[in-house]
């Protein structure tokens, strides 16, 4: 009798424990989505913002169609990546080709400004400099979800990694979730310069 007690006894504490380490992990994996939609929210801001840009730089860049189709296009491609990755925030793929296409874009934007500097009707538009300015800090609030994002990816992967966490995890498909790196060299993770 009383081996039967401490074996329910056992089983208990185990089930316990089990459910405690479950709903952590239910609980992270919720942290980082949310925060990821954090992104979501400035991605999508940055990317609404974009048709404005071009359409006030295509009066003055007439012979710049190349430039601002590349800017369109970009902005098409991070807008697909960024659907996929709202689709499962912290998948390897998504994350990386995210990660991808948003530099793109910035490449894209980055080419644009410079571009702009040549025209200085463009420079002093009030519009243009109306966009720069909602442009600058939408990517200060990117550059900062990003890091949230990060935070609480690094923490799940932490915490399903953790013994006896990675005992669970697996059985229950919390797999590892990607952080969302950039793929810029140093200089081109700076937000990009948008003075006029």
């Amino acid at each position: 009798m009383v081996a039967v007690i401490i074996f329910l006894g056992v089983v208990l504490v185990v089930l316990i424990l089990g459910v405690t380490i479950y709903n952590r992990l239910v609980t992270l994996r919720n942290r980082y989505k949310n925060a990821f939609s954090q992104i979501d929210v400035q991605l999508k801001r940055r990317h609404d913002l974009i048709p404005n840009l071009v359409e006030t730089a295509k009066g003055y860049l007439t012979h710049e169609r190349e430039t601002l189709e590349a800017v369109t296009k970009a902005r098409t491609l991070a807008m697909n990546a960024s659907q996929r990755a709202s689709g499962n925030p912290g998948d390897p793929s998504a994350m990386k080709d995210l990660a991808g296409a948003e530099s793109l874009l910035s490449t894209a934007l980055g080419r644009l400004f410079a571009l702009a500097e040549s025209y200085p009707d463009l420079k002093a538009n009030q519009n243009m400099m109306q966009v720069q300015e909602e442009l600058t800090s939408t990517e200060n609030r990117i550059a900062f979800a990003r890091q949230a994002f990060n935070d609480a990816v690094t923490e799940y992967n932490t915490g399903r990694e953790t013994f006896p966490a990675n005992l669970l995890a697996g059985v229950f498909n919390f797999g590892y979730a990607e952080l969302l790196a950039s793929t810029e060299s140093p200089e081109e993770q700076k937000a990009p310069r948008v003075s006029f």
